[in-house]
């Protein structure tokens, strides 16, 4: 009796200690339409209406994870949460910043390193990983 009790009493504690990732591609979806797709193109590849008069090209988002078969999420994270910035419109990137501002949510990285952004950069990050 006391062994399952023990076990449960575990599980609730390292489900407390380790708060869910609550990802939502669509609302990811919808946020990159909104914000992204200016520069990036409707389908990610980097061809959007505002690629033109950028002094650094936007990268296609759909080969995110074909340098080594894993997608990037600390650097994908730090790039659009202004950590690793990237001046190519007279401002850091993202110049949608304060919107994408935050670091109250925790997300993990493929290898499993915790990362603090904010909810709009997870459910970014989820609809980029379906894109690969």
């Amino acid at each position: 009796m006391i062994r399952p009790m023990f076990r449960a009493a575990c599980a609730s504690v390292a489900a407390l200690a380790s708060p869910a990732m609550a990802q939502n591609v669509e609302t990811g979806a919808e946020l990159y339409q909104h914000y992204c797709a200016t520069c990036h193109g409707i389908d990610a590849t980097g061809h959007g209406p505002m690629a033109g008069v950028l002094v650094i090209q936007p990268t296609d988002l759909t080969l995110l994870a074909s340098r080594d078969g894993v997608f990037p999420t600390a650097r994908v994270v730090a790039r659009i949460d202004g950590r690793d910035p990237l001046v190519s419109h007279g401002s850091p990137m993202p110049v949608y910043g304060p919107y994408f501002d935050g670091q109250d949510t925790t997300m993990k990285t493929p290898d499993g390193q915790p990362i603090l952004t904010s909810q709009p950069i997870v459910d970014l990050v989820a609809y980029l990983e379906t894109l690969q």
